[in-house]
Parts: structure tokens; C-alpha cells; sequence
């Protein structure tokens, strides 16, 4: 898939599609999301994203140059419903927190896309926008810029990480699901006291912590250690 992509304004199909839409990216973007939430990575394609619009496939070249295109403008999409409604406080820890919470939930939302296009840098105006909110929150805050840009490199990468991790398991089948969920039962609790004293000690803690994200107790972690680093705290 690889064609020129024409501007916005010249862009806009005038007739509407065989579904009574009038294409758009907005429009190609929320089916592209639904298509790859219902049927995984499969489902980006230009033959499948043309059926379910009712528009001819080669339409869809007017808007992205080709498939990798769209997954970025589908990981863009995330990080900007992750944004939306949000309003800073203006005290450091409280946004990032929030800020966190919204782009691992956003992903969470939609697991298959998040397997596609978790580690992705878009580009986007999305993702610029994050880009530019978070550095703001931290240089608002009091930190210098050398230590800010470390911050939001590591608070990014985290939120990421847990993002791609936890939508893979929500990505599971369900047969796959129950079997992981087993072997914490099966094999878990049934490790003798002797051999392995220190899970014995905690299994009942132990399985009902892995049933959630690690990721809201990791970010307390993260911020914990980042407000050790504010120069308040230093000095």
C-alpha cells in the first residue's frame, strides 16, 4: 500500500459510501480500531477496511500512504482519548498520575491495537501534544530540564510497557486466559513449604495481587522516587 496522499481539503469524498458515510480519517480511524479490537492485526488491511466502509479500497490511499500510516494515526488516536477531558491541577505528582492512569487505560481499552502500535513514536499531533503536556507538568514543577526530559523518558516508557504487557494478556483467548490463571492454582499453590518457603509464606496474597496490573502500585513507585529527586527535596 503506497501512493501519494493528498491534502486535507482535497481529500474529502463528496459521495457517500455504500454504507450512507461520508468518508473521512476520522471515519477510517474508528473502523480501522474496531475492525483490529474484533479480529487482531489481521483486520489492517486495505481489502478488509474497504468492506466494512463500502468504499472502493483504493480510497482509502487519499488518506494514508499505506498500512503503517494508519497504525500510526491508530496509535495516535489512543494517546489522544487518553488526553481528553483531562485538566492539569497544577501540582506535579497529582498530573502525572493522571496522566499515567489515562494512556495505560486508553491502551487497555483497545489490547490489539496496543500490541500494534504500544511502542511506536507517531509523530502525531496527539502525540506531540503529550509530549509537550508532560514536559510541562515537570518543568512547571520545579524540575530542570536535564532531569525533566529523564523523568518523562522513564514515565513514558513505563506507562508503555505496562500498557503493551497488560493488553497482551487482556488479548489472550479465554481458554489461554484460564490456563495462565491455572498454573497460579496448579503450580503455584501447591509448591511445598520446604523447597520454595517464601511463596508457601504468601500464596494467598501472591494470587490475588497477579490477578491485576502491577502498573497503578509501579507509577507510586516512579513517583515516590522522582519526588526524592526534586530539588525541594534535596535541598
Amino acid at each position: 500500500m503506497s501512493a501519494r496522499v493528498v491534502p486535507e481539503d482535497g481529500r474529502r469524498r463528496r459521495r457517500p459510501t455504500k454504507q450512507g458515510a461520508v468518508l473521512s480519517e476520522r471515519l477510517i480511524v474508528d473502523t480501522a480500531l474496531r475492525l483490529v479490537g474484533e479480529h487482531g492485526a489481521d483486520a489492517l488491511s486495505v481489502r478488509r477496511l474497504g468492506a466494512a466502509l463500502g468504499a472502493d479500497p483504493s480510497a482509502l490511499y487519499r488518506y494514508f500512504r499505506n498500512t503503517d500510516a494508519l497504525l500510526l494515526a491508530l496509535a495516535d488516536e489512543l494517546i489522544g482519548r487518553a488526553q481528553d477531558g483531562w485538566r492539569a491541577t497544577g501540582e506535579w505528582r497529582a498530573d502525572l498520575r493522571a496522566m499515567g492512569l489515562r494512556i495505560h487505560g486508553s491502551y487497555l481499552s483497545q489490547p490489539q491495537a496496543a500490541l500494534l502500535a504500544a511502542h511506536r513514536t507517531t509523530g502525531r499531533p496527539h502525540e506531540t501534544r503529550a509530549v509537550e503536556t508532560i514536559l510541562g507538568i515537570l518543568r512547571d514543577g520545579g524540575f530542570p530540564d536535564p532531569l525533566a526530559v529523564r523523568i518523562y523518558h522513564a514515565f513514558v516508557d513505563q506507562a508503555l510497557a505496562f500498557a503493551a504487557q497488560d493488553a497482551a494478556a487482556a488479548a489472550l483467548p479465554p481458554a489461554a486466559a484460564e490456563a495462565d490463571t491455572e498454573v497460579w492454582r496448579e503450580v503455584y499453590g501447591r509448591l511445598p513449604a520446604d523447597s520454595h518457603p517464601h511463596v508457601a509464606a504468601t500464596f494467598p496474597l501472591l494470587a490475588a495481587d497477579m490477578r491485576d496490573s502491577g502498573y497503578p502500585f509501579a507509577l507510586e513507585l516512579m513517583l515516590a522516587a522522582v519526588a526524592a529527586l526534586h530539588p525541594d527535596a534535596r535541598g
